[in-house]
């Protein structure tokens, strides 16, 4: 395989030169430090650009996108067509297509970006000390930010957008199944902002796709600032638990929909099949619903014929399941169903007694992304609210709404299921770190 890096020519926008080398190589480890040093040395540069600049460099990453949609898509069909010929999941098969809608989608994210305002600068908090001094808290890039993906090439904009807006280098590793499309959409988009302005290593794909080569950016500590991974549970705990670099911890969507006693039953119905079939293949769509003993009756019926209506197949515990004796989209949970991130057509379905069952329901088995309650109850939406330790609580709306778009931040890095430095969806601000700047004019401090 040969490895491209910021020396070698870029593609031209729409070139054929975006057919790359087929997706399977070993870098070695000198090879991926090698990438990591040409990121921090952009990032220097980076840090100090002015919104102006980032900003055209974004609009212009959008254009190209747009210009070089047919061979992004060629690419991108080569991988789709390795996946199938490999019996890849329909559901994976879909985070990894790309289509004309959804090339024009990520140009519209980058564009989006470029309105957004820029954090880099902001101050987050200031005073003036007793002693004259005036203190300052700012908004100021990470550095170098790797990100770790699986499948969703869409990913390699969103997150070279959102990691340029916000001052920093992006160097990403997306999964050896993505190779051709991301390969692809790299060199577009990198060769765009370089034509605008930014440092050439601004944007770059980590040579290699086998597994050490994500082995040797976890352990680039001191060149990488951190790493964000976003995928599967095997994949992000291989991250936490083997990096030396930090990590920001995006978590799997084993999200739940709690439909209350006091639930408007009808409105129930409709946010669950929204939240489970919009699009089964995303970290927000539910995974479980829980519904109250005394709405079960009336409930279960009607969730049943409209989740099968909608292809979807119900996992169900005892007392669900004898709501609905003859359905046949309806087979029997075991206990894994209750933690498993389906990504598909399925979903774990159980009745409670009560709202707090609920909650110890979602503690058990929950991970942390969104859980959402359908009810009438303003005393029972503040207790689930209290109760429930997730990054996103929804009251009466559909768990979808977790994204970074949605909230108005933009593209989003990732969903965040852990609670220090970020949570929930990762924005602009989120790729920030602070620093302190202290202004005198000649204070020194008294011996103590």
């Amino acid at each position: 395989m040969t490895v491209l890096d910021s020396r070698e020519p870029r593609a031209a926008v729409g070139s054929p030169a975006v057919a790359v080398e087929p997706g399977s190589g070993a870098a070695t480890r000198e090879d991926v430090l090698a990438a990591a040093r040409r990121s921090r040395a952009a990032a220097a540069d980076l840090a100090v650009l002015p919104r102006a600049a980032k900003d055209a460099a974004l609009l212009a990453m959008a254009d190209a996108l747009e210009s070089a949609a047919d061979a992004i898509l060629q690419a991108n069909a080569k991988d789709v067509a390795a996946a199938e010929a490999t019996g890849t999941p329909a559901s994976l098969i879909d985070r990894l297509r790309l289509t004309g809608p959804r090339v024009t989608a990520m140009a519209g994210g980058l564009r989006d970006l470029a309105a957004l305002p820029d954090p880099v600068g902001e101050v987050v908090r200031g005073s003036v000390l007793p002693n004259g001094l005036r203190l300052q808290q700012i908004r100021v890039p990470m550095g170098v930010v790797a990100i770790i993906y699986e499948a969703r090439p869409n990913v390699t904009a969103d997150a070279a957008g959102i990691a340029l807006k916000s001052g920093n280098a992006a160097l990403l590793r997306g999964s050896g199944s993505a190779y051709h499309s991301n390969r692809a959409l790299v060199d577009v988009l990198a060769a765009a902002a370089e034509r605008a302005g930014l440092p050439a290593d601004a944007v770059q794909l980590v040579p290699g796709t086998d597994r050490e080569s994500v082995k040797y950016l976890m352990t680039a500590r001191g060149l990488v600032d951190v790493i964000i991974p976003r995928g599967g549970a095997g994949l992000i705990q291989a991250v936490v638990n083997g990096s030396t670099v930090p990590v920001i911890e995006t978590g799997v969507g084993n999200c739940h929909v709690y439909v209350d006693a006091a639930a408007d039953l009808d409105m129930a119905l409709e946010l669950l099949i929204n939240s489970k079939a919009r699009r089964p293949s995303v970290c927000n769509a539910a995974e479980n619903v829980l519904v109250h003993a005394d709405v079960a009756e009336r409930f279960v019926p009607a969730a049943v014929a409209a989740l099968a209506e909608a292809g979807v197949t119900v996992h169900a515990d005892a007392a669900f399941a004898a709501l609905v004796p003859d359905a046949t989209t309806v087979v029997p949970a075991t206990e894994t169903d209750w933690d498993t991130e389906y990504l598909s057509l399925d979903i774990a379905a159980a009745v409670v007694p009560d709202l707090d069952a609920a909650v110890a329901h979602i503690a058990a088995h929950g991970s942390g992304h969104t859980e959402a309650i359908v009810t009438g109850s303003l005393a029972a939406a503040d207790r689930f609210v209290a109760r429930v330790d997730a990054a996103a609580v929804m009251v009466n709306a559909s768990t979808a709404f977790t994204d970074g778009g949605e909230f108005g931040f933009g593209a989003e890095i990732g969903i965040s299921t852990q609670k220090l430095h970020a949570r929930g969806p990762m924005g602009l601000a989120e790729l920030t770190s602070t620093k302190y700047v202290v202004t005198g004019a000649g204070q020194v401090r008294a011996s103590s």
